[in-house]
């Protein structure tokens, strides 16, 4: 990811709070010399020291070979980015631009194939994502959860390189970070608000 010095973020603990927030996140591998994506819930875990990002595709999607033959993947994580009006700046010398944040995880994937460790991989993302449902999901026949589970392909990547960009005026004056910051606190727009809270976090 191109990301100027200045717009670098590298607290482990900021970019590890992101992409649990903004789970829902694009998996890129090349098949054929060109580029391939899956958008995909991550359930995000930390094992032993290794960050470790949990998910499942249908098995009809062919792009889990790709991981399957030990293809590096990237998967993006970003979600709160807004228009910036050059109207914002004190000077007229300007330009229109785009503020957001953005996260790139690299990493190799294991497929989990033994049914035991799909169905404890199951319960893990229902926890995360619907800890009402899982006395549900357990309460299932078992022919059915095995039947539907033959239809997934399971998998978890071992992050190896973590990429965080946060670009949030850091270019700009403190009359005009101010002016960006208060102008998208005020939006209707929940996405737009959430740069601009992002940017309160950081300048105050």
């Amino acid at each position: 990811m191109y990301t100027p010095t200045h717009y670098q973020e590298t607290d482990m603990q900021k970019l590890l709070g992101f992409i649990r927030a903004f789970n829902f996140a694009t998996l890129v591998t090349i098949q054929d010399k060109l580029p391939v994506a899956t958008h995909l819930p991550f359930v995000v875990n930390e094992q032993e020291g290794q960050l470790v990002l949990l998910t499942h595709m249908a098995k009809q999607n062919p792009q889990w070979q790709d991981l399957e033959a030990g293809q590096e993947a990237l998967v993006i994580f970003q979600e709160p980015h807004a228009y910036i009006s050059p109207s914002l700046y004190e000077k007229q010398l300007n330009v229109p631009t785009w503020n957001y944040c953005a996260v790139h995880a690299y990493g190799k994937a294991r497929i989990i194939v033994e049914p035991e460790q799909m169905i404890s991989a199951m319960e893990t993302s229902i926890k995360a994502f619907d800890a009402e449902y899982l006395q549900q999901f357990r309460s299932l026949p078992e022919k059915y959860t095995f039947g539907m589970l033959k239809g997934i392909v399971m998998f978890e990547i071992a992050v190896s390189r973590l990429e965080g960009k946060y670009k949030i005026s850091q270019n700009k004056s403190d009359a005009d970070k101010q002016s960006v910051m208060e102008s998208l606190l005020k939006s209707e727009d929940r996405t737009v608000r959430k740069v601009g809270e992002i940017m309160q976090e950081k300048y105050g």
